[in-house]
């Protein structure tokens, strides 16, 4: 991403630019494209956040959420899609290591993949969540343009990723809007979509704030998560907290499966084969019991 509102994009060797947003959107499930997903002077936000001179992290001033399309190949059997969000403390997106490649893996085995660009710091978690929860309603709005059961649509991502997927599945899933964090923002039709996922993926990363794992029983068991999946190295220096966060999802009757790679540390991104030897098959049986 560039600064100052540049919403250039690189995907491998494409350019991609926004030209329209989710709500105009002209899909084709068979290219990449990219949408914004908010018309322009819509999104919702805290009072202190608004305005065209707010800054999001590395994206500078006048930057406007997205997200970008990985189809599934021609020929390729679509199960589902995923909706993934790279990390980088909720300051940068480690699209290159973490976000690109994970989206193109998972379309190569079947999964119709969505990038999301979501807001950085300044903007709280909460505006960020909203930015996927949007994703989410635009993706289940075109699940027959994509070819995939509604049903059958998961979030994940890494370190801040994964905590921004967690945030979403919370806090902002079903019919919860932008107003629940900006009592301005007028609801729109792409609203009346349902943002409930399927799955959530924690890739070196847990449901809580950043550095910080939540294991509050009650508040999981009252917000009737979807099954989740969590990967992290032994290496990482959150270790201790990633056990914890299952251990309370379990507690709370939460559907968790947890994978531990020996001498990995934080950050590896879409690397190690994780993706193809545990994810795909968490996926495939996930959504086939939805």
């Amino acid at each position: 991403m560039g600064r100052a509102g540049d919403t250039n994009m690189r995907e491998g060797s494409v350019s991609l630019t926004p030209s329209e947003t989710v709500l105009d959107a002209v899909v084709d499930p068979n290219a990449n494209q990219a949408f914004f997903l908010w018309t322009e002077g819509t999104m919702p936000s805290t009072p202190e956040h608004s305005g065209d001179d707010m800054e999001s992290g590395e994206d500078g001033v006048g930057f406007r959420p997205n997200l970008v399309t990985y189809p599934v190949p021609a020929g390729t059997e679509v199960r589902g899609a995923v909706l993934v969000n790279a990390g980088g403390a909720f300051m940068f997106r480690s699209n290159g290591v973490e976000g690109e490649p994970t989206a193109q893996a998972l379309a190569e085995l079947g999964y119709q993949s969505f990038l999301v660009n979501y807001r950085l710091q300044p903007f709280s978690q909460a505006e960020s969540a909203l930015d996927l929860q949007r994703a989410v309603r635009f993706v289940r709005a075109h699940a027959d343009d994509y070819g995939f059961d509604p049903a059958d649509i998961a979030v994940m991502g890494f370190s801040a990723g994964g905590i921004l997927a967690g945030e979403q599945a919370l806090n902002f899933q079903g019919s919860v809007t932008g107003t629940a964090l900006d009592a301005d923002y007028q609801p729109d039709s792409l609203d009346g979509v349902s943002a409930d996922v399927g799955a959530v993926g924690m890739i070196y990363s847990f449901y809580g704030r950043l550095s910080y794992a939540s294991t509050d029983v009650e508040e999981f068991r009252q917000a009737d998560l979807p099954p989740a999946f969590y990967l992290w190295g032994t290496n990482d220096p959150f270790v201790r907290q990633f056990p914890q966060s299952v251990a309370a999802l379990r507690e709370a009757g939460v559907s968790v499966e947890d994978h531990v790679i020996d001498g990995w540390p934080h950050g590896f991104g879409a690397r190690g084969g994780w993706i193809e030897e545990y994810f795909d098959a968490w996926l495939s049986s996930t959504f086939a019991a939805n």
